[in-house]
């Protein structure tokens, strides 16, 4: 069973910067669904709701969207409209393709005043006598039903013959429902007897097509199963990549046979490095909407490793540093990390010794004499060792 959860709601919410609070529009078709909950604790903004091509069975946890406009639950298990009667501003509701056979359960929209546009197709209710009729009786405030427009005089006739025809509905609704309790019994037989011969088969190739080749008829318990069956091939197929199509990954070499740490940037992120008198800096300009938890820093002594959602950056420094003084932060206005490194022993070499500047002089005719700054300059490191193995 695949559950709503906040990791979902959130990928499939990047086009709103992965914000799940003012979340507006929301697509969660063919996920494999099978229960609506927590999106209206989550997302009380919501206008659009798509739902399509899941295992949903019940209209539920949806009464707290009162901004949601459209809603499309076509190709699910859904058996009886309800718990919709909280949606205010609900203007179009897609039913097609589920299994809805209780059509006085559209009774429950009366409420809905913004309706506008109702789909039904696919159902078993649309072939009851005077089907279309009793819907738009029942709900006056129909623009569309099935696709089709509505005309005044359409409108007119089915309020006027609206009690005969919920009589001939209900009759017609009570014998479905006897014929679906039959088909329950029934495919749960042609289920258990399914499973006993595929129990004798020790081949899984052979169970499975067994199970394909098996008659079944249209029901939300066959849809499921054959969800499942789906779900368990794609699993399978992930789970045995084909050689020659998959090329292998190639390991990240991070350190060197001397044990010397290379430079890496396989996120390919911009960075400014700097190198003071008593620690280092970076500035690695991470994404500015990426989760926080997303980025580990690791410190040692002679480099620092920055892994952003499983990708290395690493960065290798001459000189010793501390890594229990140093310092991350995070913008919270640009995203960037920001990481100071203090030094172990601060180079006293890279400090310039500050000067005043020059006074102005009196004598218009004189210019002052321009001091030279002060200061001395370590070359030692200027030239590398022959010995120091080459970077990537």
């Amino acid at each position: 069973m695949v559950r709503i959860t906040e990791e979902l709601v959130r990928k499939k919410s990047e086009h709103n910067e992965r914000l799940i609070s003012t979340l507006e529009e929301l697509s969660l078709h063919q996920e494999d669904i099978e229960r609506i909950e927590n999106l209206q604790n989550w997302c009380r903004d919501l206008k659009i709701l798509l739902l399509q091509s899941n295992l949903v069975a019940r209209l539920e946890n949806l009464h707290k969207l009162k901004r949601l406009e459209y809603l499309n639950v076509a190709v699910n298990n859904i058996e009886r409209i309800e718990n919709l009667e909280g949606l205010e501003s609900l203007n179009k509701l897609d039913l097609t393709l589920n299994f809805v056979g209780e059509l006085t359960s559209v009774e429950s929209l009366k409420g809905n005043y913004n309706l506008r546009e109702l789909l039904l197709i696919g159902n078993p209710c649309v072939d009851y006598p005077h089907y279309r009729d009793f819907v738009v009786g029942t709900l006056p405030q129909l623009h569309s039903l099935d696709c089709k427009e509505i005309v005044p005089s359409e409108r007119l006739q089915a309020q006027r013959l609206l009690s005969k025809h919920r009589a001939v509905i209900v009759q017609c609704q009570a014998a479905q429902a006897m014929e679906r309790d039959e088909q329950r019994i029934r495919v749960a037989e042609q289920q258990a007897a399914l499973a006993e011969q595929c129990a004798g088969l020790e081949d899984e190739e052979e169970r499975t097509r067994a199970f394909w080749n098996a008659k079944s008829e249209h029901c939300p318990e066959i849809r499921t199963e054959i969800a499942r069956r789906h779900k368990l091939g794609r699993e399978k197929s992930e789970s045995k990549p084909n050689p020659l199509t998959q090329k292998p990954k190639r390991s990240a070499n991070l350190f060197a046979p001397c044990g010397r740490p290379y430079n890496l940037n396989q996120p390919k992120l911009p960075f400014n490095f700097q190198d003071e008198s008593d620690h280092y800096s970076l500035l690695l300009e991470v994404y500015k909407h990426l989760d926080t938890s997303l980025i580990n820093v690791d410190i040692q002594t002679n480099y620092v490793r920055v892994t952003v959602k499983g990708k290395i950056f690493q960065m290798a420094y001459n000189e010793e540093v501390k890594p229990d003084d140093s310092v991350v932060q995070r913008s919270q206005i640009t995203g960037h990390l920001q990481i100071i490194l203090k030094k172990v022993k601060p180079n006293e070499l890279l400090r310039v010794k500050s000067y005043a500047p020059a006074k102005r002089s009196t004598n218009p005719g004189k210019s002052a004499p321009e001091k030279e700054p002060q200061g001395v300059v370590d070359i030692s490191n200027i030239c590398a060792p022959p010995d120091l193995p080459d970077l990537i």
